[in-house]
């Protein structure tokens, strides 16, 4: 699943490519991805508006239109978006096109179609996209060792999957609680409640700073990221432990293992994680 610094990465690529761009039309294949309103309802509401920006909560995107109203996209697990002139291949399980004034098309590609759209009218609550219920952004300032451990230092839980909990911190998925915890050196199934402070200390300190790298490592120019269809992100050959069961921890070599936390494979160095 794409995380923030993925969806960040895809807002970076796309917001300039759709900036003053009028929606001419509309092609949905799939009308499953159109979450609310009706999708020949949203259709008719969105076309003819103007792309005036784009932007980003947690895992959501967001298209700013001209008259207020807004789009929200959840790429979920195998959603990905690109722009694309007319004679681009169209990838099999493109559910969406948007038919773009310049002549490009803005593309919605999704394997296991869990992805969603929203259209959000100004001054409807997005209660209905879910935004209301994230929590902090992990580049926020507020984001330190109180908030972490007032919001988790009860939990018995292990800390791997707590940091799942959109709630708490928004954005965060299994790649980036494996590196995170790494570079904070606790292990992933240590009880969220056995946490010292100075351990909420290294994790305020590693979330923002790892997710930061995540965006700067994906850093990708438009011909490159549209030639790899918005699959390829530039930094997955450089994190630390996640997908590198049984190589050699960076820090001091010894083999990188993986446990199942609640469902979700974590890896971890059980020398420099104890």
């Amino acid at each position: 699943m794409p995380e923030l610094p993925e969806v960040e990465t895809v807002r970076s690529v796309i917001e300039p490519q759709i900036m003053g761009r009028r929606i001419v039309s509309i092609d949905v294949r799939q009308s499953q991805i159109i979450a609310h309103p009706a999708a020949n309802e949203l259709i008719e509401k969105v076309c003819g508006r103007t792309f005036m920006g784009m932007g980003r909560r947690g895992k959501y995107l967001s298209f700013d239109l001209d008259h207020g109203n807004r789009l929200f996209l959840h790429l979920r697990m195998t959603g990905q978006l690109i722009v694309a002139p007319p004679d681009f291949p169209v990838e099999k399980h493109t559910h969406l096109i948007i038919h773009l004034s310049d002549g490009n098309q803005l593309r919605y590609t999704d394997v296991r179609r869990f992805g969603r759209f929203w259209y959000i009218e100004r001054g409807e609550s997005e209660a209905v996209v879910g935004i209301d219920r994230l929590g902090m952004e992990p580049m926020d300032e507020a984001l330190d060792a109180h908030y972490l451990k007032a919001r988790l230092g009860s939990k018995k839980r292990p800390i791997k999957e707590m940091l799942h909990d959109q709630s708490v911190v928004a954005g965060i998925g299994n790649i980036y609680s494996d590196e995170i915890l790494y570079a904070a050196g606790i292990h992933p199934a240590r009880s969220c409640a056995a946490l010292a402070d100075d351990e909420w200390q290294k994790l305020a300190l590693q979330i923002p700073k790892v997710i930061r790298w995540g965006i700067e490592t994906n850093a990708i120019t438009p011909e490159d990221y549209l030639s790899g269809r918005g699959r390829d992100y530039r930094n997955s050959m450089l994190l630390k432990v996640y997908g590198r069961v049984d190589q050699p921890c960076p820090r001091c070599g010894e083999r990188l293992r993986k446990m199942s936390i609640c469902g979700r494979t974590a890896t971890f160095c059980p020398n420099c994680q104890r």
